[in-house]
């Protein structure tokens, strides 16, 4: 579901922070439901368990929160008119995760 080169720049953020560094990161990716209000901001994923990203995520309820997900799962998700998440192939983060997450907390929804 992610680009190869999507997918090492967010094994590269996960190793750094499995190494202890606490960083910020911008979001390398950002999932949508192109019938929905759901969308997912990944910024790493665990280089010990490469199916699990770690990011903003709003499953369109309006209580957007930021925690782990398991991208084979996103990868099976259908919509409500049997479509498949996508991936925007157009975002590029202009902030940090906590700037993303704070900015959802006070609209209720993720926008980017």
């Amino acid at each position: 579901m992610i680009p190869p080169v999507l997918l090492s720049e967010l094994l590269a953020n996960g190793s750094a922070t499995a190494r202890g560094r606490e960083l910020d990161h911008r979001p390398v990716v950002k999932i949508f439901d192109p019938n929905g209000a759901s969308t997912w901001l990944l910024t790493e994923v665990s280089p010990a368990n490469p199916k699990i990203a770690f990011g903003l995520c709003d499953t369109g309820q309006g209580c957007p929160e930021l925690g782990y997900v398991d991208l084979s799962e996103l990868a099976y998700v259908r919509t409500a008119m049997g479509l498949r998440l996508e991936v925007d192939r157009h975002f590029r983060a202009t902030k940090p995760l906590s700037e993303y997450a704070a900015d959802a907390r006070r609209r209720g929804r993720i926008v980017a």
